[in-house]
């Protein structure tokens, strides 16, 4: 099982992985297929028009997740890594002007939102909560081509086909050959002891099977420079956020509060924990916002990672630049196991697959440049996930704002004490990572489908949105 750090980590747009980038990915997808051969093309037959119906989670908050205008954006041709945010705007306003769609490379296509753009609440599709539906038709209105794509979680985009040939091959091995190819956290830890590797090492020697060590290390570099440009951002701006609820950015207003602590030396007890929630809450106003943010594991959870990272770099006095590379590595192992077993997908378990799997990605990370053995990583992740254990994915009004800037906070501040317990500790612990990750999963089937972000359930109903 291998699943790159460049997988896990991903640079795109807010406010959501699932319901942004991955409806802007599955719309450039079939912009490319309509131009293949991949597919029956009657003779002398054309496409001239595009529908699009968004289905379960994707039509249930889809409004709020923005996912109408990422299907527009990416019905242009506009890439989640590429596409500038300020620009959007302009982009979708053109294509609700016009009708039309105009993808480089390709002719105009006939594309009305309001009415080729369907928020389909009655029939979801059977393979994912995530699903979706492209339709090209000729002027004549003949369908000539569809596809079903589901969004899997963390900007992951899959046919209905890909999904089936993943599940039936999910125990079996293919894909990467690599050195180190753990699929859980005791094959992990089983081939740090027989290598004498950490893990970072280990998942290093599985990165450099399809890259240099240079190509690597500038990789995980420019995540980090993205995650730092992010929360500097996120920093520097205010006022309210879009989406209706009124919800107004706080992270500015309390970074300035605690510079003023931090140059007073007045004793605060809480400023570690304080400096941490002000980046998580930096770097999700910034997603909720629509902007540039990196998946960690997925948009809604972006803000742990980098919080717990610019927490290192502001209160450890060896941090470095190879101490973040080693806790990206660190972290990408943990998120890759949690993926290949379990899920990071609100939609399917809930946020406990959100901000719990960052959180454990988090720990790990952290315990790793803190010096900790193996052992004490796999401890922190464990520690980390099983105190998010059943948390429900319940956005008030579909939007990435209530819950979830909080909840990044908090998920931060708990992967800080995951890591500091764990690494007080010799490694040895009651519960395996492997059956927390596992009770998370069937935790996740059990839940009710009101509570696994379709906002019909939790605080998405209790809160008054005004």
């Amino acid at each position: 099982m291998f699943l790159s750090v460049f997988d896990v980590f991903k640079i795109g747009i807010g406010p959501s992985s699932s319901h942004t980038m991955g409806p802007m990915s599955a719309a450039n997808r079939f912009l490319d297929l309509i131009l293949s051969d991949d597919w029956p093309r009657p003779a002398h037959a054309s496409v001239a028009a595009i529908k699009v119906s968004l289905h379960g989670s994707l039509a249930h908050t889809g409004i709020g997740h923005g996912t109408g205008r990422a299907v527009i954006l990416g019905l242009m041709g506009e890439r989640p890594d590429l596409v500038d945010p300020d620009s959007m705007d302009t982009i979708i306003d053109t294509v609700e002007r016009t009708g039309r769609i105009t993808p480089a490379g390709h002719p105009p296509y006939a594309f009305q939102p309001k009415t080729d753009l369907a928020f389909d609440k009655k029939v979801p599709l059977p393979g994912h909560a995530n699903g979706m539906s492209f339709s090209a038709f000729d002027r004549d209105g003949r369908l000539l081509l569809k596809r079903i794509y589901y969004s899997i979680g963390g900007g992951f985009v899959v046919t209905d086909t890909e999904l089936e040939a993943m599940r039936a091959a999910k125990n079996k091995p293919g894909g990467v050959k690599v050195p180190y190819p753990f699929a859980t956290a005791q094959q992990m830890l089983d081939m740090a002891a027989r290598s004498g590797l950490t893990i970072a090492q280990m998942k290093r020697a599985n990165e450099e099977c399809t890259m240099s060590r240079e190509e690597l290390d500038a990789g995980l570099d420019r995540i980090w420079a993205a995650m730092k440009s992010c929360i500097d951002r996120g920093l520097s701006q205010d006022g309210i956020m879009p989406g209706g609820l009124k919800v107004r950015r706080r992270a500015r207003s309390i970074h300035d509060k605690l510079q003023e602590e931090w140059r007073s030396n007045k004793t605060n007890p809480l400023l570690a924990n304080d400096w941490l929630s002000v980046y998580a809450m930096a770097v999700n106003e910034e997603n909720a916002a629509g902007g540039r943010v990196v998946t960690s594991p997925t948009n809604g959870a972006a803000g742990v990672v980098p919080a717990t990272i610019r927490y290192y770099m502001h209160f450890h006095d060896d941090a470095d630049q190879e101490g973040i590379r080693d806790y990206l590595l660190t972290a990408a192992a943990i998120g890759g196991i949690i993926k290949h077993n379990a899920s990071i997908s609100g939609a399917e378990v809930g946020c406990q697959g959100e901000v719990g799997s960052a959180s454990a990605m988090a720990a790990a990370g952290l315990a790793a440049v803190m010096g900790g053995t193996p052992e004490q990583i796999e401890n922190a992740a464990e520690i980390a996930l099983e105190h998010h254990l059943g948390m429900t994915c319940d956005p008030v009004a579909g939007l990435v704002q209530v819950p979830c800037i909080e909840r990044n906070a908090l998920g931060a501040v708990k992967a800080v004490t995951a890591a500091s317990l764990a690494l007080k500790g010799d490694g040895k612990h009651f519960v395996p990572l492997d059956a927390c990750i596992e009770t998370m999963r069937q935790t996740g089937v059990d839940m009710n489908e009101k509570y696994k972000e379709t906002s019909t359930g939790g605080l998405a109903v209790n809160v008054v949105e005004c």
